[in-house]
């Protein structure tokens, strides 16, 4: 992400985060906030931050575990899988998008998001020093709608070789509560109905899961494992992966 000058209000030698946008939504409220950058140093990068209900998120910080769920799942399909179709769950801050665009041998890549704010910071707003290369690629498609509502329904049906899925913090802790069927026995079976045979299912978590590992091997997964992403503070961040047999 480019560097984008600093102007946030300060307090002491740290910048304060500032709040750009504040939407309620039908699932409650949704944040953009920025910050960084000491007083004086204008070359300083901002970090843009959405806080959900007063949950933070995510933010532009880093990216590794964002785009690792887009590689991973890529590396895991079958050899010689021709233009496999992504579906990615939720655009957060766009790094998983903005991978998935950078990368050739995808071939349809489509998007759920289901706040609308969002998708506005992201067309028109800051968020998209991120993605504007991703939205204008031809491959690419956002769905305004609810990912679990999605998968459920007949206008969710189309198959995809890979479901790339960060809507919540994961399995073990979700901000949203209708967010916790996602990771439900009848959840997990609409993923694996979703997916091409051999195709792969990643998800993100902001801690590695052994009782989510064990949930996708109960729902029919086959080559269940985590690769995990070490932070500067805490447990790591993960990607679970499974394949839908052949």
């Amino acid at each position: 992400m480019a560097p984008v000058t600093p102007t946030p209000e300060t307090t002491g030698a740290q910048a304060a985060p500032r709040t750009i946008d504040r939407r309620e939504g039908p699932y409650g409220e949704v944040v953009l906030r920025e910050r960084g950058g000491l007083p004086g140093t204008p070359a300083a990068p901002v970090i843009y931050e959405i806080i959900a209900n007063g949950c933070f998120l995510m933010d532009t910080s880093d990216g590794r575990s964002e785009r690792l769920l887009i590689d991973a799942a890529l590396d895991a399909l079958p050899a010689g899988r021709t233009a496999p179709a992504v579906l990615i769950g939720g655009l957060g801050v766009g790094f998983s998008l903005a991978r998935a665009a950078q990368e050739p041998r995808w071939g349809r890549i489509v998007v759920v998001e289901r706040e609308e704010a969002v998708i506005d910071w992201h067309r028109t707003g800051p968020l998209s020093a991120v993605s504007a290369a991703a939205l204008a690629d031809p491959r690419s498609e956002i769905l305004h709608t609810d990912l679990v509502a999605h998968l459920r329904t007949e206008a969710g049906r189309d198959a995809y070789d890979a479901l790339c899925l960060d809507i919540d913090n994961g399995p073990d802790w979700t901000v949203t509560e209708d967010n916790d069927s996602l990771y439900s026995p009848d959840g997990l079976a609409a993923c694996r109905d979703r997916l091409t045979p051999g195709g792969v299912l990643a998800v993100w978590s902001a801690q590695p899961s052994p009782a989510f590992e064990e949930a996708l091997r109960n729902a029919g997964f086959t080559g269940v494992h985590t690769q995990e992403i070490p932070v500067v503070r805490g447990v790591p961040d993960a990607v679970h992966l499974a394949r839908k047999g052949a």
